[in-house]
């Protein structure tokens, strides 16, 4: 069984987090290809360099390889940058120095025998019992050819590989490509990756729900009324006007991010929080949810999309997808979950919200207030600092029965433990270098949901347009109707008191 994270051990206040498990990790050459784009340099690298620094991974040496013809130094220095202009580490002279000596680079385009010789030379620095993590931060479409080069470089025994999303484009894609890996590697060394899921604050939603008595008794239609999984983002394409327009905003950030963070409110308790019993009831959220159909699908594009560089004038490609989809399934029928997701939007925001059926008001005077601001939501910020809010009715202090919402917060950022908290890339990869599927998907999981989106994507609405800065088409209303959405929140969170 692999090690859980409890085994990490944190001495104190500005000491490095150091490594108690019983069968410590063995030392691991990765292979990160695509080291030069931009996912490495702002997540990857800065990642990797604290991982090796703090002592929470094992002796590790970096292979990068990309397309570009870079020497080793030059990769270096590339390196260097991307750590201390994007890191949330920031790197000491003397622990960078160190750092570097991990690193060479060999181009993709010199082939299989020098990035063998390569992995080799980086395995005879670490000695014995050296396994192998290739990390693919390549555009979809490379993903084959880089698999099959690691065949080709017989690079695949003792070896894992991460593998970036959008995991193919439709379920034939999917299916093509699970085969294809299969072929090479079996599906215990594939670890698909979704930073969603190694974020605190996503892995809290199963703290909250299995660990306290006081929710997971109305975790169920009874008393949920709908759910809101809404991941707007303020950020334009940044470059990558090329890979959105052959994905989109579904394929890029629905099948791959929102729902697989509906998988963890959904499925049903494990038999434990171990990597198979988790991916079991994942995957059973995911055989239930209904065929998306395109009447319960709003797509938007912003105003000047189709003007941005690399863009057709004619693009039909959405930057902006609201969707309802329901769970066929004991626990969740009739209760409809909202998702949205978008670029160039009002606010960056990750949150789940959940929606509690209202209590009967005929108790309560006319004029009162009760019901006029919504029904009680539990609110799951996905962001970095780990939010939890539960809004609720209360007495306003003074004369008479007039009610007003209040809320109870709580942040990560307000314990003891927040310097702790790693950051999605770093938890991932760690726990790759483990074996711990836990946070990952599996090739089942993904098959089930492009099936399931099989009528949308053969149907897709129009686009409607939407002005950049606002929350997406009108439309959007119609959708959720008669409930409201979340965000903009009318009340800021509460920041932390130091």
């Amino acid at each position: 069984m692999p090690e859980r994270n409890s085994d990490i051990a944190y001495p104190g206040p500005g000491s490095r987090p150091f490594r108690r498990d019983l069968d410590p990790i063995v030392p691991h050459v990765i292979v990160l290809f695509g080291c030069t784009g931009d996912l490495a340099k702002r997540k990857l690298l800065p990642g990797l360099a604290y991982l090796a620094e703090s002592e929470l991974a094992p002796d590790i040496r970096i292979v990068g390889t990309a397309m570009e013809d870079l020497t080793t130094e030059q990769f270096r220095d590339l390196a260097h940058d991307a750590v201390q202009n994007f890191g949330m580490h920031r790197l000491a002279e003397s622990d960078w120095d160190d750092f570097a000596t991990k690193l060479t680079y060999v181009g993709q385009h010199e082939g299989p025998e020098a990035l063998a010789s390569a992995v080799k030379e980086a395995r005879t620095q670490l000695g014995d019992r050296v396994r192998l993590l290739h990390y693919l931060s390549v555009p979809p479409k490379a993903a084959q050819p880089v698999v099959g080069m690691l065949r080709d470089a017989d690079l695949v025994a003792d070896a894992r590989v991460i593998m970036e999303k959008p995991f193919g484009y439709d379920l034939p894609s999917a299916i093509q490509l699970n085969d294809f890996v299969h072929q090479v590697f079996d599906e215990a060394q594939v670890f698909r990756i979704d930073h969603f899921l190694g974020k605190e604050a996503a892995q809290n939603v199963l703290a909250f729900r299995f660990a306290n008595g006081l929710f997971e008794p109305i975790w169920n239609r009874n008393f949920i009324d709908h759910v809101q999984i809404d991941i707007p983002e303020a950020l334009g394409l940044d470059q990558r006007a090329s890979f959105y327009e052959a994905t989109g905003a579904f394929k890029d950030m629905v099948v791959t991010h929102l729902m697989q963070v509906m998988a963890f409110v959904a499925m049903e308790p494990p038999t434990a929080l171990e990597p198979r019993a988790i991916s079991e009831e994942k995957n059973k959220v995911f055989r239930s949810l209904l065929p998306i159909h395109p009447g319960d699908v709003v797509r938007g594009q912003y105003g000047g999309y189709r003007e941005e560089p690399g863009v057709a004038r004619d693009s039909d490609t959405e930057t902006f997808i609201a969707l309802r989809v329901g769970l066929d399934n004991w626990r969740w029928a009739g209760v409809p979950f909202y998702l949205r997701t978008g670029k160039r939007l009002a606010e960056g925001q990750r949150i789940v919200s959940i929606a509690f059926k209202e209590a009967p008001r005929t108790m309560f005077p006319q004029g009162s207030g009760v019901g006029t601001q919504g029904p009680d939501h539990l609110t799951f910020d996905l962001a970095d600092s780990s939010r939890v809010s539960l809004s609720f009715y209360g007495k306003r202090p003074g004369p008479g029965m007039r009610l007003q919402k209040l809320s109870m917060q709580f942040s990560t950022q307000e314990t003891e433990e927040a310097s702790d908290v790693l950051e999605a890339y770093e938890r991932l990869i760690l726990d790759a270098m483990r074996g711990d599927h836990t946070l990952f998907t599996t090739a089942d999981g993904i098959e089930s949901l492009w099936d399931r989106s099989q009528p949308l994507l053969a149907d897709p609405p129009p686009v409607k347009p939407y002005p950049p800065d606002s929350w997406g088409p009108n439309a959007i209303h119609q959708l959720i109707a008669p409930n409201a959405w979340r965000l903009p929140f009318e009340r800021a969170w509460r920041e932390s008191r130091s």
